[in-house]
């Protein structure tokens, strides 16, 4: 597969039809929203774990030093938290262009803190797309991610923006707050 996949999105008819419809973000869709919503709540899915095992070839590192963006993984049993936004399907223009880096739309359920269920799309960037580069050890990640920079910035800010909109959501992601850790030791030294 392609790293660049706008056209493959483009031709998902996932939800064609609809005047509106609900995304989940799970990574800089929480903190970093440059896109028309209607509405935006606190949501979580079930059977998904967050990971920074997406390599970031346009964002967040170039192609020759890539940094490391969040992905989500399958893990029975594991809950995933982050914000929904109900949408108009416009804003898929502009968001194929954003996570173009490997990154498919999907349909999953997104449950809300009141109990109410909906399906809408998330982005992934699985296994065998290109700039997937996969698990290391949260040390590793973090100095990745210490030594990176691309177009929109330093890769570390993409983390601390995480780490931060999560404290602020209330909500707890082991993987994330230990590479913040590692991160900040390193640059304590």
């Amino acid at each position: 597969m392609s790293v660049n996949t706008i056209a493959i999105n483009q031709r998902l008819n996932r939800f064609d039809g609809h005047e509106e419809i609900w995304l989940f973000g799970y990574g800089s869709l929480i903190w970093k929203v440059d896109f028309p919503y209607l509405e935006r709540r606190p949501a979580r899915i079930h059977g998904w774990v967050r990971r920074f095992w997406q390599g970031s070839h346009d964002h967040r590192g170039t192609a020759e030093a890539p940094g490391r963006v969040a992905t989500l993984i399958a893990e029975p049993n594991a809950i995933c938290a982050g914000m929904a936004y109900r949408i108009a399907p416009a804003v898929f223009d502009h968001l194929d262009m954003r996570e173009k880096n490997g990154y498919l739309r999907e349909v999953v359920g997104i449950e809300f803190k009141s109990g109410e269920t909906v399906d809408g799309l998330i982005y992934i960037a699985g296994p065998e797309n290109e700039a997937f580069l996969g698990h290391a050890s949260d040390a590793e990640i973090a100095a990745q991610i210490a030594r990176s920079r691309g177009p929109s910035g330093l890769n570390r800010d993409y983390l601390t923006h995480l780490a931060d909109a999560l404290r602020d959501m209330g909500e707890q992601d082991a993987h994330v707050f230990a590479i913040e850790r590692h991160l900040n030791a390193g640059l304590a030294i």
